[in-house]
C-alpha cells in the first residue's frame, strides 16, 4: 500500500508514541485517511497488532482501515481489531456471561446465551406479540408488520444507547404527544410487546441488540475485572467518525482514555447524520478534554471552491440565513438543472446523462445517484436503463426487505418448491417470474408459456413436467436453448428433493454455485444478483444459529425463515453490500445511504428535488428520535415548531455532507410530479428556487 500524505497527515504520522489527539474538521479533509497512515506506521514499526483496537459506529465507516490490516506489505504476526462498540461489547457480554447472567436475571445462567441478529430478533418477537395482533393491537397503524417490530426493536435499541430504562419508552412517548388521544394507546401497546419481548428473552437466554448493550452498561462498563482486561488487551485506539456513534461508546471511550498508551479520535464536524439511530454528536465533541492535543484539519481535498461556495449558499438559504448584505457570486459552475414532467422522462434525461458523462471519460465509479426514498419503480427504471447502454449499475437500500430483491425472490420460490413437505404455495406466476430471474436473456413470454405448460396452479411446490415430454410445437416456441437451461433447474430441484438438507443455507448456497452463477444462467456475472444472494446466505446461516437453541418450541427453522422473509423480513446491514462499491458501477441509493459510505465521487444526481423526502423525517408512529434522548426532557410536548425546526437542520446538514462528497458536479434533477402524480414543491427545490434569483448571471 503506497502511501502519500499532506503536511496535515504527516503531523499525525510524526505524534509520539504515547500520544492522545483529537483530530477535528469538515469530512472530506483527509482525517480518516490521516488514521490509517497512523495504523500503517505503527504497525510498520513493530508495534504489537494484537495491542491496537479500530472503533467505528459502523462497519461500512472501517473500510478504509480493513484495507490497512489487510496489506500484505506489513509485518505478520498479531491481528489488529477493527470492530463497531456494538461488536465489542457483544465480544465482553458473551466473555463475562459467567459473571453477570444471574444477578441480571436470566433463568439459565449456566447457558452460554445466543446472541440475534435483526432477522431473528424480529423471528422472536413476531412469535412473542402474535397473539396480541389477534387481540387487535396495533389495528389502526397504517404499517406493514414488519415495520411494527422493527419499530419496537428501535424503541429497545434506542433505550440501551442513552441509557433510558425500557420500561418508559411509553411514558415519553405520550408526555411528548401533542395529536389525537387515539395515538397514547399505540404507546402503550407498543410497550407491552417491548416488556413481553424483554421477558421472553431473559426467560430463552436471547440477546437482542439492545439487551448486549443494555448488559454491558449496567454489569460490565464499570466493571473493574471488566477494564483491567480491556487495557491488558488494547494499549492503542483509533476511534473515527466520533460523532455518528451512540452515547455509551462515546462514554465507556471516555471512561477508557486516561489509561490508554495512545489514541487518534476522529471527529467530523457538521455530520451526525445517524441521529435518528442514537448518534451523540454532542456528546462525542467532550472527548476532545482528554486528549493532550487538538489538531483541525482546514485544508479540502476533494471539494473544488465553486461547490465549497455552493454548499454554503446552499445551506444559508435553508436556513433563511441570507439577506440584503449577502454577496453573491455566479455558482453556475457548480451545478446544472435538469427538469423534467414525469418520472420516465427523467429517468431517460439521466440515463442520457451518464451515458454522455460516460463516453467523456468519467468512470460509473465516479458517479452516484440519490433520492430521498429510492422506491422500487424508480430503481428498477434506473437499472434497466442504465443496462441498456451498458453502464454498470449497483445499488443498496438498508432498509429494503429482502422479499423486494428480484434474486431473493427468485431463491425463495425455489427453496419452496424444493421442499414440499413444508406446503408452501407457488403459482404459475411466481415461478415464471423465478424462470426469468434465472434461465439467463429469457424473455417474458416464453417463462411464462414454461411455467404455464410444466407447473399446474392446483399443486403445492409440485413437480414440474420435463420439457421433453411437452408438445413439440410448444418446445420451438420456447426454444431448445431455454428448454435446455430449465430442464437442468427441475433436475437439480428433483434431486435435492429426495435427500433435502435440513439447512436452508446449505440449498441457496449449493444452487447458486452449482447453477445460477454457471454460464447460461440468470446469476452468471449479474454481480447484483450475487451480492443479492450471498446476503440472503448469510441472513440464513445466521438465523439458523440463532434460533436452533430453542426452535423445537416453535417452527421448522426452514419454514420458519421463508415465512418471515415473505412477511417482509428486513436484511439486516452485512458489510458485503458496501465493499462491492470499488466495482466501476453507477452507485445508486438513498441520500443517507450515500453519505454513510463516506467517499467522495466526482458527479452526482439528486433525483426528485422537488419532494418532501428531503425534508421530511419517516413516518415511525411507534417510537420518536429526539423523545427517546437523553436531552429530551420529560413531560415536555414535541410540537410542530420542534418538527419544523429539525427538519430544517437536518436538510442542511444532509445538503451540506453530500455536496462535500462531490468533485466536480452536481445535477439537481426534478420533475413537475412524482411517480403518483402529485405536483413537487418541496423545501429543497424552493431553497434552490430562491439560491438562483439571489444569484448574479442566472442559469442557461
Amino acid at each position: 500500500m503506497t502511501l502519500k500524505f499532506t503536511t496535515e497527515q504527516q503531523a499525525i504520522l510524526d505524534l509520539p508514541e504515547n500520544h492522545k489527539t483529537f483530530l477535528f474538521g469538515l469530512s472530506m479533509r483527509g482525517k480518516t485517511t490521516a488514521g490509517c497512515y497512523r495504523l500503517s506506521k505503527m504497525l510498520a514499526d513493530g508495534m504489537d497488532a494484537n495491542n491496537i483496537l479500530i472503533l467505528t459506529p459502523q462497519r461500512t465507516l472501517a473500510e478504509s482501515y480493513y484495507q490497512v490490516v489487510n496489506d500484505p506489505n506489513l509485518p505478520s504476526g498479531g491481528q489488529v481489531d477493527v470492530l463497531t462498540f456494538g461488536g465489542l461489547a457483544q465480544r465482553l457480554v458473551s466473555l463475562f456471561w459467567p459473571m453477570f447472567a444471574g444477578q441480571a436475571g436470566f433463568l439459565n445462567p449456566q447457558i452460554r446465551p445466543s446472541f440475534l441478529t435483526l432477522e431473528s430478533a424480529q423471528y422472536y418477537l413476531a412469535q412473542v406479540v402474535e397473539p396480541l395482533f389477534s387481540d387487535g393491537y396495533f389495528e389502526n397503524v397504517n404499517l406493514d408488520r414488519n415495520r411494527i417490530l422493527s419499530q419496537i426493536l428501535d424503541n429497545l435499541n434506542k433505550c440501551a444507547f442513552t441509557c433510558i430504562p425500557y420500561q418508559s419508552i411509553s411514558s415519553r412517548l405520550k408526555s411528548a404527544w401533542v395529536g389525537k388521544p387515539s395515538q397514547l394507546s399505540v404507546y402503550e401497546q407498543a410497550q407491552v410487546c417491548a416488556n413481553l419481548f424483554r421477558a421472553f428473552c431473559y426467560e430463552h437466554n436471547l440477546l437482542d441488540f439492545s439487551l448486549q448493550i443494555e448488559m454491558f452498561s449496567q454489569y460490565l462498563r464499570t466493571s473493574p475485572v471488566v477494564n483491567q482486561y480491556m487495557l491488558q488487551k488494547y494499549r492503542h485506539l483509533i476511534y473515527d467518525n466520533i460523532e455518528e456513534d451512540t452515547y455509551i461508546a462515546q462514554d465507556t471511550v471516555l471512561n477508557w482514555l486516561p489509561d490508554l498508551d495512545s489514541a487518534l479520535l476522529i471527529y467530523d464536524q457538521n455530520s451526525g447524520y445517524r441521529s435518528f439511530l442514537g448518534a451523540d454528536p454532542q456528546y462525542g465533541l467532550t472527548l476532545k478534554d482528554q486528549c493532550d492535543q487538538k489538531f483541525e484539519f482546514n485544508h479540502e481535498l476533494v471539494i473544488s471552491k465553486d461547490l465549497v461556495y455552493l454548499s454554503d449558499c446552499l445551506e444559508k438559504t435553508i436556513l433563511h440565513q441570507i439577506n440584503k448584505e449577502t454577496l453573491f457570486e455566479n455558482i453556475q459552475p457548480a451545478f446544472r438543472m435538469l427538469n423534467y414532467h414525469y418520472s420516465p422522462e427523467m429517468v431517460e434525461g439521466v440515463t442520457s446523462t451518464i451515458n454522455d458523462l460516460v463516453q467523456a471519460g468519467t468512470p460509473p465509479a465516479e458517479i452516484a445517484v440519490m433520492a430521498p426514498f429510492l422506491s422500487d419503480t424508480l430503481r428498477f427504471s434506473l437499472f434497466n436503463s442504465l443496462e441498456k447502454k451498458n453502464i454498470a449499475v449497483r445499488t443498496h437500500r438498508p432498509s429494503r426487505s429482502l422479499r423486494q430483491e428480484p434474486a431473493v425472490q427468485c431463491l425463495i420460490t425455489w427453496a419452496k418448491m424444493a421442499y414440499p413437505s413444508l406446503g408452501f404455495y407457488v403459482s404459475p406466476s411466481d415461478l415464471r417470474f423465478a424462470l426469468m430471474q434465472s434461465i439467463q436473456d429469457i424473455d417474458l413470454v416464453r417463462a411464462g408459456l414454461l411455467a404455464r405448460i410444466t407447473f399446474k396452479d392446483n399443486k403445492q411446490a409440485g413437480e414440474m413436467t420435463s420439457f421433453e415430454r411437452i408438445n413439440p410445437d410448444m418446445q420451438e416456441r420456447i426454444t431448445h436453448l431455454y428448454g435446455s437451461a430449465f430442464e437442468r433447474i427441475r433436475l437439480w430441484i428433483n434431486q435435492f428433493r429426495e435427500a433435502p438438507s435440513g439447512d436452508l443455507d446449505i440449498f441457496f448456497s449449493r444452487f447458486f454455485g452449482e447453477l445460477l452463477s454457471q454460464p447460461g444462467f440468470g446469476f452468471h456475472k449479474n454481480y447484483d444478483a450475487a451480492a443479492s444472494a450471498s446476503l440472503l446466505i448469510e441472513s440464513t446461516q445466521k438465523f439458523r444459529r440463532d434460533t436452533w437453541s430453542i426452535n423445537d418450541n416453535l417452527q421448522n427453522p426452514v419454514k420458519a425463515y421463508l415465512m418471515l422473509v415473505d412477511e417482509g423480513l428486513v436484511g439486516a446491514q452485512y458489510v458485503q453490500n458496501w465493499q462491492q462499491q470499488t466495482e466501476d458501477a453507477v452507485f445508486i441509493s438513498p441520500a443517507y445511504t450515500f453519505l454513510m459510505v463516506n467517499r467522495p465521487v466526482s458527479v452526482q444526481f439528486w433525483l426528485d428535488t422537488g419532494s418532501i423526502g428531503w425534508w421530511e423525517r419517516l413516518l415511525q408512529p411507534l417510537t420518536h428520535p429526539y423523545v427517546l434522548s437523553r436531552y429530551w426532557p420529560e413531560e415536555s410536548p414535541w410540537t410542530d415548531a420542534m418538527e419544523y425546526s429539525n427538519n430544517q437542520l437536518n436538510m442542511a446538514r444532509m445538503v451540506q455532507g453530500l455536496i462535500r462528497r462531490c468533485r466536480q458536479q452536481i445535477f439537481f434533477v426534478s420533475t413537475a410530479c412524482n411517480e403518483q402524480g402529485d405536483e413537487q414543491k418541496g423545501p429543497l427545490i424552493q431553497a434552490l428556487q430562491s439560491l438562483l434569483r439571489h444569484t448574479q448571471g442566472g442559469m442557461n
